[in-house]
């Protein structure tokens, strides 16, 4: 384990304000979920917490832009998209203006937060957004050079994440501009974003031992998706897994589906939330019940190559 996700968003925005007073940070009554209530005493004027009035928060990000403000918006990602979407749509995207939108507590590690708070279909929304980039982070080291990236980077972007601690993955100045190949294989290429990077690792390596060669990406950016990337992968293994918080329609399963249809067809298994809603529990028991566990990885790529 390691810093938690959202302290270290904390910490980056103060980095970011500390060289640009026009960064600011708005909060819909979450600032204790994400850490971010020791901002206001640094930012001041330039924190600003809206209430529970989400899409409120996203109109005003939308004129703080307009004025020349880069707005940081965080919310849980339920209310951020679903609740904000024609916002998010309208003011923001359709204006062109340039936002950084923060979904928290990513599908099951809203844990006790429930049904009503463990989306599974913000990434789909926003995949209909023209020209939003979409990003699912797995660690604090990603975190921060997604959040660096956007702030220096015009236009409308979403980025997912934990709010706690999860398996640190990266070390210290990685760089993400493209897809990240963590470990390379012929047997299966097994792609992966968010929580389950570090989970579909843990599988590969047990899948090693048994003498399947797993080829494992991290496919953090759904949009521009890195389609080279996947191909080249999918061309030396003509089978791919894909692993996800997320509903398996319209994310990363969908992309690695629609890329595959027009460039090279191969079997594809989507694993990750199959048309079910959330619910209450802890992340272990939630993965293992949705499917997305290290043992049921392991068990559907055996099925996959019939071992």
């Amino acid at each position: 384990m390691t810093i938690e996700m959202r302290k270290q968003y904390a910490n980056t925005i103060l980095e970011l304000f500390a060289k640009d007073d026009n960064v600011y940070a708005l909060e819909a009554d979450l600032s204790g979920a994400m850490a971010t209530s020791g901002l206001k005493d640094v930012l001041k004027s330039n924190y600003i917490n809206c209430g529970i009035m989400e899409a409120s928060m996203v109109s005003i990000a939308a004129g703080i832009n307009l004025a020349g403000g880069i707005p940081f918006v965080h919310s849980f990602g339920q209310f951020i998209t679903r609740r904000a979407f024609d916002q998010v749509f309208v003011s923001l995207a359709y204006a062109k203006l340039h936002c950084i939108l923060i979904g928290s507590d990513a599908g099951i590690t809203a844990e006790h937060n429930g049904g009503t708070h463990m989306t599974f279909e913000d990434t789909g929304l926003m995949r209909t957004v023209p020209d939003a980039y979409i990003y699912d982070v797995c660690d604090p080291v990603q975190l921060k050079y997604i959040l660096e990236k956007a702030y220096k980077t015009k236009g409308v972007h979403y980025i997912r994440t934990a709010r706690k601690s999860f398996p640190k993955v990266y070390e210290e100045n990685e760089t993400f501009e493209k897809a990240k190949v963590l470990k390379t294989g012929n047997d299966i290429t097994i792609c992966a974003n968010g929580i389950c990077v570090s989970t579909v690792l843990n599988a590969a390596k047990q899948l090693e031992k048994e003498g399947i060669n797993a080829e494992v990406i991290d496919m953090f950016a759904l949009q521009p998706f890195d389609k080279e990337t996947l191909l080249n992968s999918v061309k030396k293994t003509n089978l791919v897994m894909s692993v996800e918080n997320h509903n398996i329609n319209n994310a990363l399963g969908s992309a690695i589906a629609e890329t595959l249809c027009e460039n090279y067809p191969a079997k594809l298994i989507r694993l990750g939330i199959k048309n079910r809603f959330g619910q209450v529990g802890v992340v272990n028991y939630l993965a293992k019940d949705y499917g997305i566990d290290e043992e049921s990885i392991i068990k559907e790529v055996k099925k996959a190559l019939n071992k």
